[in-house]
């Protein structure tokens, strides 16, 4: 199903439950019964509540939106240090050279084509892409340098390569979601609550009262959307790019 409408229809049962309970409320409600009578207490707690709420969403918000952008920072960090390495290794003889280029080439075409499917599919990186890069740190590391241009060139390869497999690690690790199952206990149970606070109010059956709390009610529902949307770096909505790689290896997506 897609996002757009996973969205819409939250934001639309949202609205539908607050209207639908109202209305049921009001058809319950003793013959007595005086809504603008609203002890002063509640509308306190209802204000406070509402103030709570809004800055954890504010901070769950910037978390998984830190989270995000953290992960598309670790695809930049990588395809950038394997593109420093497929420059640098000019300085070796052709044959050493075109082989670390062609398995670099391989293992970047393999990241963008399968193990981005495999990560936004089972939040994990592959099997294959763990050999194809080993591969290329044997070729870097295993080579002997045979001039003092070679030598100069190798301790520089090598700290490429320490940077792309410590990215590597950090993609794999940013793979899954981020929140935690009780913080999204928290911010469920802060939604019913603070929405639930409307009834305490007395809300009456009035067409302006109804439109306000479905459009309040509609908000938080894309509010709590748009934290479970960015919470899979890999696999939802805005999530990080590939674009680094394709960039700098135009050949890479086939």
């Amino acid at each position: 199903m897609p996002e757009w409408l996973v969205l819409t229809l939250a934001m639309l049962a949202a609205c539908a439950v607050v209207v639908v309970i109202t209305l049921v409320r009001h058809r319950t409600a003793a013959d007595d019964e005086d809504p603008s009578e609203t002890p002063d207490v509640i509308e306190y707690m209802t204000m406070w509540i509402g103030v709570v709420y809004a800055i954890v969403l504010g901070l769950a918000i910037a978390g998984v939106w830190e989270g995000r952008s953290a992960a598309q920072d670790h695809v930049q960090a990588e395809a950038t240090a394997l593109h420093e390495i497929s420059e640098r290794v000019r300085v070796y003889p052709a044959d050493v050279r075109d082989r670390i280029r062609d398995d670099i080439q391989s293992y970047v075409s393999h990241v963008v084509t399968t193990e981005w499917d495999t990560m936004a599919d089972k939040a994990e990186v592959t099997e294959r892409g763990d050999k194809l890069f080993a591969r290329v740190r044997q070729d870097v590391t295993d080579y002997e340098p045979t001039s003092d241009f070679e030598a100069q060139a190798y301790q520089p390869l090598l700290d490429q390569v320490t940077t792309a497999s410590q990215a590597r690690i950090a993609r794999a690790e940013s793979t899954g979601e981020t929140m935690p199952g009780v913080v999204w206990f928290g911010l469920i149970a802060g939604a019913v609550i603070t929405i639930g606070m409307i009834f305490a109010l007395q809300i009456r059956r009035t067409t302006r009262e109804l439109v306000l709390a479905g459009l309040f009610s509609a908000l938080i529902a894309f509010l709590l959307f748009l934290i479970w949307d960015f919470d899979s770096p890999y696999s939802r909505g805005v999530t990080a790019s590939a674009d680094p790689f394709l960039n700098l290896f135009p050949g890479a997506g086939g």
